[in-house]
């Protein structure tokens, strides 16, 4: 259970993240952003604040910001069609009912002979079986009634095509762009618990009855040579201990100004099917604030360059498709994760939200990368790629999308079970 709610907590936070990233630059340019939600699928929870319709859903496979002209409108008031219009205190129509006329018996019904309602905002039509020519005025707020459900209008300056290059491929960006914001924050944060773990050799809490307490190793002590072979990091003074169990090791150690040498036999233990050495020790850790700034924005440039290297291999042939992971191996994951503490889950929480804003950014059909890339194409012509032509790119992307994600899933359930 512990593992299945850590899961929801990380996938909450990351999707959350990112679409609040394209919502809130969405409403900052000015588009109507109809949707927000968290899942695909069937709506478990729901609620309407200012204009957006906030929700819940089903599968937990990611989540959107549904901007109005990113598809095709709702509704299109053709001529003939009959409708019944509500009108606000200035006389502008305020609801425009598209069935179930009956159910609003102050409607004034109309039949409509011309309706813009992206830039003039104007219905034009005649009462049932009247000859005179009416014009209404609508309010740019104005809401679609079918079937009792209301759906606000969208004029074209609302619309995502409306907006300027900059202002879309900003929207567009936001998410990947804050799911590397929450990563530094998360670095950070871990910080400013536990310090910043130091580059050098030096030890940090040396643990009761270990190899090094016996052989009077302090915390504080650098190392500075093993066996008369030069050390400068943590990493390479743990690696010669980690090759030499059961063997005795010379230490040159610098304490308090002094050099003095001390052995030490790492302890024989299990990794896996391998027999490593180990001496009791902690890494040190800096807790200067400084530091901790800089560690926020270090990891997360440092886990960008792996992410992105291991990203090049396996486009290169070097990593198979068997590789990667989906949902079911990311929750295997992080049930090992979990299991080792709340400061490794958090890391790990930051390693994935990096993950997820790099392949976002992949120019690939469906994904904001790929978005991008036909904005940017649209800059270079100076006119817009055909949205019909555009939205069958990204139909196509899509279902490759889900294809490909069904065939990690089932790799994920063979690597569990089978």
């Amino acid at each position: 259970m512990t593992t299945v709610i850590a899961f929801i907590l990380m996938f909450g936070l990351l999707v959350f993240v990112h679409e609040w990233g394209h919502l809130i630059f969405a409403k900052r340019s000015g588009m109507l952003a109809r949707e927000f939600a968290i899942g695909f699928g069937p709506k478990i929870f729901s609620f309407m604040k200012n204009e957006t319709l906030y929700t819940i859903r089903l599968l937990p496979i990611g989540g959107y910001v549904r901007v109005a002209g990113e598809d095709p409108e709702i509704i299109e008031l053709k001529a003939g069609h009959h409708i019944g219009l509500e009108f606000d205190g200035a006389g502008k129509v305020n609801k425009i009912i598209v069935n179930n006329k009956d159910k609003h018996p102050d409607a004034r019904v109309i039949e409509v002979e011309h309706a813009d309602l992206d830039h003039a905002l104007k219905i034009v039509g005649y009462e049932i079986d009247e000859d005179e020519r009416l014009e209404f005025d609508v309010d740019p707020k104005a809401f679609f009634v079918m079937d009792e459900k209301e759906t606000q209008i969208a004029p074209y300056n609302r619309q995502f095509a409306s907006k300027s290059v900059p202002q879309r491929a900003m929207q567009l960006f936001a998410g990947p762009m804050m799911n590397f914001v929450l990563a530094i924050i998360i670095f950070f944060i871990l910080g400013l618990v536990q310090g910043v773990p130091v580059d050098e050799a030096r030890l940090g809490k040396v643990i009761e009855d270990s190899p090094a307490q016996e052989a009077g190793l302090q915390s504080g002590d650098e190392i500075i040579s093993v066996d008369g072979q030069q050390v400068s990091t943590w990493e390479g003074f743990t690696e010669i201990v980690r090759q030499h169990p059961d063997q005795e090791l010379t230490l040159t150690v610098s304490r308090n100004g002094d050099t003095e040498e001390l052995n030490v036999t790492p302890q024989s233990v299990q990794e896996g099917e391998a027999t490593i050495g180990r001496i009791g020790i902690e890494r040190a850790f800096d807790e200067s604030f400084t530091k901790t700034v800089q560690f926020g924005f270090t990891q997360t440039y440092d886990w960008t360059k792996l992410i992105l290297v291991n990203l090049g291999k396996l486009v290169t042939g070097q990593f198979s498709l068997d590789m990667l992971s989906g949902p079911v191996g990311i929750y295997d994951a992080t049930d090992r994760v979990v299991q080792t503490g709340f400061i490794n889950y958090m890391m790990w929480t930051a390693i994935l939200s990096i993950n997820l804003g790099i392949v976002n950014l992949l120019p690939l059909p469906a994904l904001d990368g790929g978005r991008l890339l036909f904005v940017g194409l649209e800059a270079v012509r100076g006119k817009p790629i055909d949205p019909q032509k555009e939205g069958i790119v990204h139909f196509i992307g899509f279902a490759l999308l889900m294809l490909l994600m069904l065939v990690v899933t089932w790799n994920d359930i063979q690597r569990l079970f089978l």
